[in-house]
């Protein structure tokens, strides 16, 4: 293997795996808020819900930024192709995350408008958390670009079915995140209700997955011929089923590892499927593969910035969580 095809397979499992951190780790804060209304009953249960989060939910989405760098710097066509040709979906998610972000200080501080921002959490979840999914089925199932690799459709030529039900999937993916997670950080009726919700989700999960493999099938030639995609397909199953075991038993840790166990199913049948493709134009000739998209020398010194700043996400990632382990005990004279 020459040396820029090593650097372009490398960046692109080193993009794939940074997505993935992302999806796990922030999956679980975009899945409590979505899943707010159903969990929290009062004002303590939803702060001690924003407590869960509280610690970490910034440091989630360092992930999606070092992952948006990275493609950027790596891959500067499919950044530029994709940012451009999603806009109107791409700042509904910023604008969402926004008011997230906001509604996470605000709903403390700001006692005569509590519902509203409760709601503001809630909303500002829920769309990233379809959003993703569905621009992922659109870069999957491929998009109109021309020759100059620029996107000629509009929003609505976002909006088909096979994209919709990978929006779904990846929903109720992040709604299972959410509620193991919130079932092993909490504890009394929030915890009970976390794992009434993971069970129904478990289910409509499977029916989904099952779905978008139908889909896959007639709208991705070649998927059903991966062995890749078939061995994460495995992971996924195996962490589909392994969730039920552990949350029947009681254990609760177990059981979000093995929700986060099928993101990497998940990221590991898109990755399988769609390689060397960035950007899966509906014309072939236009797409945008990891071979026309970006130079040696600059995947080369990426990597080289990447080798010395991967490890410190990594590190502050594993520090962050261990000082913050356990269950959440919620202070009624302690602000969320």
């Amino acid at each position: 293997m020459e040396l820029l095809d090593f650097l372009r397979n490398t960046w692109y499992i080193l993009i794939g795996v940074l997505l993935m951190g992302y999806a796990i780790l922030d999956g679980f804060d975009l899945g409590i808020g979505t899943l707010m209304p159903f969990l929290a009953k009062n004002d303590r249960e939803k702060r001690t819900l924003f407590n869960a989060v509280g610690p970490f939910w910034d440091g989630n989405e360092v992930w999606l930024l070092t992952g948006g760098g990275a493609l950027f710097a790596s891959f500067p066509h499919a950044y530029a192709t994709v940012f451009s040709g999603f806009y109107l979906a791409l700042m509904l998610v910023l604008f969402a995350l926004i008011f997230r972000a906001v509604s996470i200080e605000f709903y403390t501080y700001d006692e005569s408008r509590k519902s509203f921002w409760a709601w503001a959490f809630t909303i500002g979840s829920f769309l990233p958390s379809l959003l993703y999914g569905v621009a992922l089925g659109n870069v999957i199932v491929g998009i109109p670009l021309d020759a100059k690799l620029e996107f000629t459709g509009n929003f609505f030529t976002l909006l088909r079915s096979f994209p919709l039900v990978i929006g779904l999937v990846g929903l109720n993916a992040i709604l299972l995140q959410g509620a193991t997670y919130a079932a092993y950080k909490t504890d009394g009726a929030i915890r009970k209700r976390a794992k009434a919700l993971a069970q129904k989700l478990w289910f409509s999960f499977i029916a989904l997955f099952v779905l978008s493999g139908i889909l896959a099938f007639a709208y991705v030639p070649g998927a059903a011929g991966s062995i890749l995609a078939w061995l994460a397909t495995l992971i996924v199953l195996a962490g589909w089923f392994l969730l039920h075991q552990a949350s029947a038993s009681g254990k609760e840790l177990r059981a979000f590892l093995m929700s986060s166990l099928i993101f990497v199913g998940l990221w590991g049948i898109v990755g399988a499927i769609h390689f060397p493709n960035l950007v899966k134009a509906t014309e072939t000739v236009n797409s945008i593969t990891t071979v026309n998209s970006s130079s040696e020398l600059t995947l080369t010194v990426m990597l080289i910035i990447a080798l010395i700043g991967m490890p410190l996400v990594f590190v502050y990632t594993y520090y962050a969580y261990k000082v913050f382990r356990g269950k959440v005990i919620f202070n009624t004279n302690e602000k969320a």
